[in-house]
């Protein structure tokens, strides 16, 4: 079935949709997103600005598979481990100075195992050096409309000073983002480069086939995570994303999505602790959230006919008028339970002077229109059956039937 989602807001949102205060958060900022659209369904402080820790791997992870798929750079290809890759504080810590692995390989240690190493590898093997890279980043910041005060100063999330000697010269600052800013990131990487999945959703991989033991995915809620003892009560059912970070200055972090029965959330906390499972436990909250209280509403289907505008009317045609159908469905995401007559469904059809025949058969005619808390989807009509010109001597008489019609019609009026 062909349909298209769309988003809603909250029917009768209230103060307690936006704050801690019945979800009771321990978190600095956090948001719920619908992944389709970008929706907003909870948030509480989300236009906070905070470091970000190693979910401003996120948009690292977005401009590497940008790379990948504009051929600059393959999969297969090595890359070099650098000086200041090599030198990288902090998570992985994997690689040897001028060691080489293929950019498959340290892709998978940046999105599972969270590698500040293989993350600069992978930066400088693209822009030449770090700060050039996360001047793409900030370019691409402005792209995706994130707020003003979202800043990169490198591709790991790191502080300027556990950097040391490869701090930036030019970007001042520090990194940071708010929740906001960071769903839009997860949100642009789900709809752009859905394939980053196939490795967030990894519990566990070697970097090297000589490794004793793989790198483990930190992010425990992974739904995979249901059989290991050790992660089991944390996994989530659906969740295959998507980024953690932790530093003494954001705290725990994580950027989560889950998909369950069609509809695909994103959620992000910010600054819980103190312990590492809080950002696990907090982002259960929110998801929960989601799912418990929001589910696709099927509005329209698929070549359905409009009750309001079943035919639409044609010009200089065989025939006077035309079927008409929805050319797609409209899924809403709205809250569960809201009753159908919420949802208000009307139909216009194009201007006259654009249904003159020929028509063909599937041509845009006219547009549903459904409206539900003040906001607007709109969906094609298209019509049945193709109309054919009429030829002259038809449009004659019909010219003539016309005229005596409205002669008729006036002087009954008259």
């Amino acid at each position: 079935m062909n349909t298209s989602l769309a988003l809603v807001q909250p029917p009768q949102a209230s103060a307690a949709d936006t704050n801690t205060a019945d979800l009771q958060l321990n978190a600095s900022s956090a948001i719920l997103m619908e992944a389709s659209t970008g929706q907003i369904l909870y948030e509480y402080n989300a236009d906070k600005a905070l470091p970000p820790a190693s979910m401003a791997k996120m948009m690292t992870e977005y401009l590497v598979m940008d790379a990948i798929e504009s051929g600059k750079i393959k999969t297969t290809d090595m890359v070099n481990t650098t000086p200041a890759a090599a030198d990288a504080i902090g998570s992985g810590q994997l690689l040897a100075l001028n060691e080489q692995a293929t950019v498959d390989n340290m892709f998978a240690a940046m999105s599972i195992y969270s590698s500040n190493d293989a993350t600069v590898a992978l930066a400088e093997a693209i822009a030449g050096s770090e700060e050039s890279f996360a001047k793409m980043m900030n370019e691409k910041a402005k792209e995706f409309g994130l707020s003003p005060d979202a800043h990169f100063i490198n591709s790991t999330g790191l502080s300027r000073a556990d950097m040391g000697k490869y701090a930036p010269k030019e970007l001042q600052g520090e990194t940071l983002l708010s929740a906001k800013d960071a769903a839009l990131i997860a949100y642009h990487l789900i709809n752009d480069h859905k394939n980053l999945l196939e490795y967030t959703k990894t519990p566990a991989r070697k970097f090297r086939e000589t490794d004793k033991s793989p790198m483990i995915n930190w992010n425990w809620m992974l739904a995979d995570n249901k059989s290991n003892k050790n992660f089991a009560k944390y996994a989530y059912e659906g969740l295959d994303g998507l980024k953690t970070g932790h530093t003494d200055e954001a705290g725990y972090c994580f950027t989560g999505t889950a998909e369950r029965n069609g509809m695909r959330l994103i959620s992000v906390v910010m600054g819980t602790g103190p312990k590492e499972e809080a950002r696990f436990i907090e982002t259960r909250k929110v998801l929960d959230y989601g799912f418990n209280n929001f589910a696709p509403k099927q509005v329209l289907t698929a070549k359905a006919e409009i009750d309001s505008l079943k035919t639409v009317n044609i010009k200089k045609g065989v025939q006077l008028e035309v079927p008409v159908v929805t050319q797609t469905g409209l899924t809403l995401i709205a809250k569960k339970g809201t009753p159908d007559d919420q949802f208000k469904v009307t139909a216009q059809a194009l201007d006259e002077s654009k249904l003159t025949a020929p028509i063909e058969k599937g041509q845009v005619v006219g547009t549903a229109k459904v409206t539900y808390e003040g906001k607007e989807y709109n969906v094609n009509l298209i019509t049945t059956e193709e109309v054919e010109k009429a030829g002259w001597f038809r449009l004659f008489f019909r010219a003539i039937k016309q005229f005596f019609i409205d002669t008729l019609s006036g002087a009954k009026n008259g």
